[in-house]
């Protein structure tokens, strides 16, 4: 036997562990189990589709009904699936190379969940097994699958840590929107329409332009707003709240965020109606520099050089093995 490849893993999530009933899904009966795929060889059956999928499940249950819900539920089972299908193939892989695990790093791994999820208490995550009909020996056999796979991954998807300036350049620029926090203000508005009817039109007009003299003058904007506008914030004084772009139409928006703080705008013709915008506050909208994000994108490309990696060596492998689905 070739020694194991020492690699350290870290495996989240730990107090969220993988123990649960495979036959009592929340709101179905007990389904016989069957073979959901075959991998050179070695089945996969439904009950360990559903002993994967069992926590999404529930989600899905809060989230949807109906025709619905069994859509999201056949999409949800077909990826876990497909996960352990990929899962086998790695364990395959590993036997393969002729690698161990030492029976202590297996016992490390437990340890390290008791102590972390059970408080140390080995008897309460031994009835914990129990409960869910796991036993230890099975526990064990399905940490030490988590490892290998995590093991395998680590050997096969090797990147480079070091990404050239170049990359981190470009990225930076496709994607600054990643980079920029949304631009919003505090708005209120007064709108006086214009389409009341034909002869009506010139005097709106006129009123616009009194209210916005008035407004010069010294009124209060908030009081202007509940005597003349004519839009659904007149009661409450023209106050549009904090809003981002994309909230007014095009015309408005244009003035609107492009106003200084405190200042009252000019009447803006707009649709035949007559618009007098105050911007109260604003944030948002800056860009952080490149020196600022550099690590963060750094960081971004190498996980994804490491994620096109490993699909480019899951699919080497599925290229090779016989997989048949039901």
């Amino acid at each position: 036997m070739r020694p194991f490849v020492t690699v350290l893993l870290a495996i989240g999530a730990l107090a969220q562990l993988a123990i649960c009933n495979v036959a009592s899904a929340e709101g179905e009966p007990t389904v016989v189990d069957g073979i959901a795929a075959i991998v050179n060889g070695e089945v996969i059956t439904y009950s360990q589709v559903r002993a994967l999928s069992a926590p999404e499940e529930r989600l899905l249950r809060q989230q949807y009904t109906g025709d619905e819900l069994q859509k999201k539920m056949t999409e949800l089972r077909q990826l876990a699936i497909k996960d352990l299908i990929d899962r086998r193939l790695v364990i395959q892989a590993f036997k393969k190379e002729s690698f161990e695990i030492p029976d202590h790093i297996v016992d490390q791994r437990i340890n390290q969940i008791i102590h972390e999820a059970f408080g140390g208490d080995r008897n309460t995550f031994v009835k914990t097994l129990e409960a869910q009909n796991y036993t230890l020996g099975e526990f064990k056999q399905k940490e030490m699958e988590k490892i290998i796979v995590g093991a395998m991954r680590s050997k096969n998807v090797k990147t480079n840590s070091i990404i050239s300036p170049t990359k981190i350049d470009e990225y930076y620029r496709k994607h600054r929107d990643e980079f920029t926090s949304k631009e919003q203000i505090k708005l209120r508005m007064i709108m006086i329409s214009g389409k009341k009817d034909t002869a009506s039109a010139p005097a709106q007009k006129e009123l616009a332009e009194e209210v916005l003299g008035k407004l010069a003058s010294g009124a209060e904007f908030e009081q202007m707003a509940q005597t003349y506008s004519e839009d659904s914030t007149k009661d409450n004084g023209g106050d549009w709240g904090v809003i981002e772009r994309k909230t007014l139409a095009e015309p408005l928006e244009k003035f609107a965020f492009n106003m200084p703080v405190g200042r009252i705008s000019n009447i803006i013709d707009y649709a035949g109606n007559y618009y007098i915008l105050k911007v109260e506050d604003k944030h948002g909208g800056s860009t952080k520099s490149l020196t600022e994000v550099r690590a963060d994108v750094e960081k971004k490309l190498v996980q994804e050089e490491a994620q096109q990696i490993q699909e480019r060596w899951i699919a080497s492998l599925r290229q090779k093995a016989y997989i048949k689905t039901f």
